[in-house]
């Protein structure tokens, strides 16, 4: 499947200035404390400052030790302390009571907290109801972005899902909109810009904000299009397995921050492996977005190509052996270890799955999708519940069998839910509160069916098809929005005969042909045609839609023929390396480069897990 791009196809932007830009400002920061600091930093800012700032550059700028944040008394000596964290108010209670410990013990030091990427008032306010406020110097690193990669950029906010799609927190819509304004003040300006989503309308309306406050200079848009999806406009795509090899890895292994932990069952060590997983690792670029049944005879197509390129060694004069072991040789090498790892992770991944029955539970998945067989995969999902065979497992089946039918009938519902509960704990009953309120897992109402009976009868006798009537009846339990989105968009693939994996023909290819999806489609068919032709589609979707010119007027203006095919899709609420390869794929396809930005990288466990009743 490894398709050369078009040629109209563009070079992505250089984002290492992102980078740069983040590097810069929290020197300026550091260099506010002067003299030898220790500097504590949130578990979660960790990797991302990894990112950025290496050891080496924080100790050239005085930084003496480095501790993660705990909560637990501290052991620092300097008289110096530095506190890089989140905006969170269970954090600046930790460090009011170390800085009221220390005024308690007569001891003086000079404390500054760096807040990252803002601070919000409410923490400045803790600090004033602890009686620090004077006793602390307060400052934001203004981190926004972090490039993972060539063509994805996070904002490193996992939370922000929670935040506001279940507890309707804003806070971070700011965040996201002074994200958007950073992209394009570096990279802009913006030809147009579409959204779909209530953050995403939201969002748009913050970066317009700060794009009239600032100063404007008249140029030529050099990207094509922005998106802006809210996550909530497509719940179905983030809940399927994952079957492209970046996304399994991400399953099983957990990518964080652009790079994955590799266990001794990977290794073949007693120890564990932290490898980079991006585009300058040749082996991984060449199979991140492959489906995982081409995955084996890749990999072994590149050990022979290999070992031939190490054959070469026989015959030749002391000359070449010369140039072949500088030049040569340790590029090998290396394509060699990676090689090595990546074979060992695909087996590791095979016996997980095969541990777990994936063929039968992607069938399932499948029949859910297209709507087959329903009280079979009803019956699949009783037994996975009852076997206990993972709790965030249970709970992605039902959340997929609840969005594709439009909710359980009241009696599936209470049946699933108490045989969860059972099974689970009863501390899962503020799971599936989370979950409704989410609109994941939902009972229909009594009221939902009568609508829909009407509007089914009624479109039925003016076709003056009375004949069909029972049908209708018999299809009112599978009538969703999904089925109807999915009819609209051509979401399901007609084939004849096997789905070409090697080869495919579409999107879907990332769900095994089953599933293209819906995120990925609504961005080709709107840069195809703008919003126009979609009412029937947004209304579905709940509305929210819109699309603008750079200049802020509305209307369906088309983009011009030479502007730029660069694209950001700007994903609120997290996207998943499925949906990134899908978009990869379709800009192959029609010669576009797709930025993806989002506020993080998730899957199906990161999303439930966020809601899990058990967390609070």
């Amino acid at each position: 499947m490894a398709l050369n791009s078009r040629r109209d196809a563009p070079e992505p932007p250089d984002f290492s200035l992102l980078k740069r830009l983040a590097r810069d400002q929290l020197i300026y920061l550091l260099e506010q404390l002067p003299g030898k600091k220790d500097l504590f930093i949130e578990a979660d800012l960790m990797s991302p400052l990894d990112r950025i700032a290496n050891v080496s550059t924080l100790k050239q700028h005085e930084v003496d030790k480095l501790y993660k944040l705990e909560n637990k008394p501290i052991v620092s000596t300097c008289d110096q302390l530095c506190f890089l964290i989140r905006p969170r108010i269970h954090s600046v209670k930790w460090i009011a009571d170390i800085v009221n410990t220390d005024k308690a013990a007569g001891r003086f030091r000079r404390y500054k907290i760096i807040f990252s990427p803002q601070k919000f008032y409410a923490c400045e306010t803790i600090l004033e109801e602890q009686g620090i406020y004077g006793d602390v110097s307060c400052d934001k690193w203004e981190f926004y972005l972090l490039p993972l990669d060539d063509d994805i950029i996070s904002l490193e906010l996992p939370e922000f899902f929670r935040d506001y799609f279940l507890e309707g927190d804003q806070r971070w819509v700011s965040t996201a909109g002074k994200a958007l304004h950073l992209l394009h003040s570096v990279y802009g300006p913006f030809s147009k810009v579409y959204g779909i989503g209530r953050c995403a309308k939201m969002t748009y309306e913050m970066w317009r904000e700060l794009v009239e406050d600032g100063e404007q200079k008249p140029q030529q848009p050099e990207v094509g299009n922005v998106f802006l999806i809210d996550r909530d406009v497509d719940f179905v795509t983030s809940l399927c397995s994952q079957v492209v090899y970046e996304g399994l890895v991400d399953d099983i292994f957990r990518i964080k921050c652009g790079s994955v932990e590799f266990g001794p069952e990977v290794t073949s060590s007693d120890k564990s492996l932290k490898v980079m997983l991006n585009s300058s690792d040749k082996v991984f670029n060449e199979i991140r977005n492959e489906h995982f049944s081409n995955v084996f005879g890749f990999l072994s197509q590149k050990a022979k190509s290999l070992q031939t390129a190490y054959d070469k060694r026989r015959g030749m004069d002391i000359q070449q052996m010369k140039t072949f072991v500088s030049q040569e040789l340790k590029g090998l090498k290396q394509e060699h270890r990676l090689l090595s790892l990546h074979i060992s992770a695909c087996e590791s991944i095979m016996k997980k799955k095969t541990k777990q029955d994936f063929q039968e539970l992607l069938k399932t998945e499948h029949c859910l999708l297209e709507g087959f067989n329903i009280r079979e995969s009803i019956s699949y999902i009783e037994e996975h519940i009852n076997r206990q065979v993972s709790l965030t497992e249970s709970l992605r089946l039902l959340c997929l069998l609840s969005l594709t039918e439009n909710g359980l009938i009241p009696k599936d519902y209470r049946s699933l839910k108490a045989q969860y509960l059972q099974s689970y704990g009863t501390e899962h009953l503020l799971t599936f509160a989370n979950l409704r309120k989410l609109g994941l897992l939902v009972e229909q109402q009594p009221g939902d069916t009568i609508i829909a009976m009407e509007n089914k009868v009624g479109k039925l006798v003016t076709d003056k098809a009375v004949g069909k009537l029972t049908d209708a009846f018999n299809s009112l339990a599978k009538k969703s929005n999904f089925r109807a989105l999915s009819k609209k968009l051509a979401l399901i693939p007609k084939v004849d005969g096997e789905y070409d994996l090697c080869t495919p023909p579409d999107m879907a290819y990332i769900f095994s042909g089953a599933y293209m999806p819906l995120s990925c489609k609504l961005v080709e068919q709107v840069l195809d045609h703008g919003w126009t032709g979609l009412e029937e589609v947004t209304r579905l979707l709940n509305g929210n839609e819109f699309a603008v010119t750079a200049g802020g007027s509305g209307g369906e203006v088309k983009t011009k023929d030479d502007s730029p095919r660069l694209v950001f899709v700007m994903f609120l609420g997290g996207c998943t390396f499925s949906e990134i390869s899908a978009l990869r794929f379709l800009g192959r396809e029609r010669g576009y480069k797709f930025i993806i930005v989002t506020t993080a990288i998730t899957n199906s466990a990161r999303l439930l897990e966020s809601v899990l009743g058990s967390r609070v």
